[in-house]
């Protein structure tokens, strides 16, 4: 595959990350909560990979029993989780402060990565923190004014959602030399949907998916939004370097901002725009290499 093909599918990818609203907005409008459309892309997601896996990958099915439950936390303790906080500032709020506060993710994993990988905080890193947290500042309007009329339960949540979000690389880095992504995906998606059944009333409104309403925006929401994303993004990250595919993938939150804005009815200021704009850059440059100052050693 050429280097023009790999840029085309990860960018494919991370817009259809970007044009989950469009999903989600119908299931809210027929009466789904945050908690319950969180179920609904978790089941159905998994039955669709599951689909995938058992006629063209089965042998990446194959794993080892006590790596479960590193599957089981990156499903529950990440993606549900995540999935929840993201919806809810979705619910209350509007999708491009959501997306915006979910990209404070790359700030979390540069963090917890310092903490439990023991890796370098570079000035890279240390500049996109403040500039992730002087962007939201902008995002959420506690800047310039110095007051947010949104309230602080939202923001919370918002950045609860960019925490758990990054929970996920953390929770998988120890496995991912032994599986690939693929069948990590699976298996998170496994015991997610299988908590969001235990856990969530969705059972009690299987009757609801008999309506196109309800059930096209489902199979949406799984097959473009969440497996279409992710086949497209990890076809063009095999041909690319990670640092390349991430700052490729920086075009979701402004494929869900524009999709927000024509579709949604949002509406944002220019601070607000600037601050979106810090973000995503925020997210570029933890991504980034550092310069080589003498062999072996990485400096921002």
């Amino acid at each position: 595959m050429t280097t023009f093909k790999a840029y085309i599918y990860t960018i494919l990818g991370a817009s259809c990350w970007g044009l989950i609203g469009l999903f989600v907005d119908p299931l809210y409008q027929e009466g789904f909560t945050p908690w319950e459309v969180v179920a609904v892309r978790g089941i159905f997601t998994f039955v669709f990979l599951m689909i995938i896996m058992a006629i063209w990958f089965r042998p990446h099915l194959k794993t080892r029993i006590r790596d479960h439950w590193i599957f089981a936390a990156s499903g529950i303790c990440s993606v549900a989780f995540f999935n929840y906080f993201y919806f809810e500032v979705f619910a209350q709020s509007n999708l491009s402060l959501a997306v915006t506060l979910l990209y404070t993710g790359p700030m979390f994993v540069a963090l917890l990565s310092r903490i439990f990988f023991k890796e370098l905080l570079t000035k890279n890193k240390i500049a996109a923190l403040i500039l992730a947290l002087t962007g939201c500042a902008f995002v959420v309007q506690l800047l310039p004014s110095g007051t947010s009329s949104i309230p602080g339960s939202v923001i919370l949540m918002g950045v609860l959602s960019g925490f758990f979000y990054a929970l996920y690389s953390i929770l998988t880095k120890p496995i991912t030399k032994r599986y690939s992504p693929l069948t990590i995906t699976t298996y998170t998606f496994l015991y997610t949907s299988l908590f969001m059944l235990l856990a969530s009333p969705i059972i009690q409104k299987v009757a609801l998916f008999t309506s196109p309403a309800v059930f096209i925006p489902a199979i949406l929401l799984a097959l473009v939004s969440t497996v279409g994303g992710y086949v497209f993004y990890t076809t063009g990250l095999k041909h690319l370097e990670a640092s390349k595919a991430s700052i490729l993938a920086t075009i979701e939150p402004v494929v869900a901002v524009i999709s927000s804005v024509l579709f949604l009815n949002d509406y944002l200021n220019l601070w607000q725009l600037a601050g979106i704009l810090a973000v995503l850059y925020s997210a570029v440059l933890v991504s980034r290499k550092g310069r080589r100052r003498v062999v072996g050693e990485k400096v921002a």
